[in-house]
């Protein structure tokens, strides 16, 4: 039996992909710092300009994101339920967002509504085309016939090869939104010193190293891929970058010249998960093998 497969917006696939494999999303919302009454939703995401958006960033315009609440949840997907759906919702990392705790105050809450119905909900413990890539695999788990737990399993031994790395023009958004797990290791912007962050194996964002210059920042994201990668060949690689197409493209090359994989999707960060890595942001996502999260 097939079951229907949500997300939510932080997962940055483009919505058109998505709604043609039949997934449905969850919209995160954002707003102004200053004025949480004007909340706008990532749905709206065909027509985000992230120019614009990391532009008023860049100069002080900064913006704040709600999570998503359990009542939320239970309202988008109680109608699958009720159509006689199970639900397999994958979700951004618990490791930065509270939102998959409300989804699994959700769950309960459907299931004491639907007991006959399934539930499943998938922390992967990553973000943007982390995410995605989890997505990705339940949709190709699902047309080959998984069951909802079959994929549920799946996707839980999956979330520990996805791999998160990226560099960022300025550590203080993460470090204002609470989003940096060891604010301790903050470097500055000054002398042109790039930070190296990635996704640890909870899916906290950690800080591993520093490099001088952005092109020596997107060699090392390139370098980690090709030391860590398994089957390029096979496997979508997410590219994501906050209004940084230069450096997006040539980190794309570089991933090209030695393992070229299946396919790289590259896209502009979503506003809610741009919002906490800032303009300029340039990050890479592939999977590795089990223990990849520890390199």
């Amino acid at each position: 039996m097939s079951f229907k497969i949500v997300t939510d917006t932080s997962s940055n696939l483009p919505l058109e992909r998505l709604a043609k494999e039949d997934v449905a999303i969850v919209p995160f919302t954002y707003y102004p710092k200053d004025d949480s009454s004007k909340q706008m939703s990532c749905m709206e995401i065909e027509r985000f300009d992230g120019k614009a958006y990391y532009g008023e960033i860049r100069k002080g315009h900064l913006y704040n994101t709600s999570q998503i609440t359990p009542q939320v949840f239970f309202d988008y997907l109680a109608p699958f339920a009720e159509a006689g759906e199970d639900i397999l919702f994958v979700s951004m990392s618990s490791g930065i967002s509270g939102s998959y705790n409300s989804s699994m105050v959700a769950k309960e809450m459907l299931e004491e509504a639907y007991p006959e119905r399934t539930f499943c909900m998938v922390d992967t413990r990553a973000a943007s085309l982390g995410e995605g890539i989890a997505v990705l695999r339940a949709i190709e788990y699902r047309a080959q016939g998984m069951t909802i737990q079959e994929c549920y399993d799946a996707l839980m031994e999956l979330r520990k090869c996805i791999y998160q790395i990226f560099t960022v023009e300025d550590l203080r958004h993460l470090q204002r939104t609470g989003r940096l797990s060891n604010a301790a290791m903050i470097i500055g912007t000054v002398l042109r010193i790039k930070p190296i962050l990635k996704g640890n194996e909870l899916g906290q964002i950690i800080n591993i190293d520093k490099v001088r210059g952005s092109k020596q920042a997107i060699k090392a994201l390139a370098d980690k891929y090709n030391a860590l990668v398994k089957n390029p060949e096979g496997q979508v690689v997410g590219i994501a970058h906050a209004d940084n197409q230069e450096h997006a493209d040539l980190l794309k090359e570089m991933l090209c010249e030695k393992n070229p994989p299946k396919e790289v999707l590259t896209v502009c960060y979503e506003p809610v998960t741009g919002a906490h890595v800032g303009p300029g942001t340039v990050a890479l996502f592939f999977l590795g093998d089990e223990n990849v999260r520890n390199n």
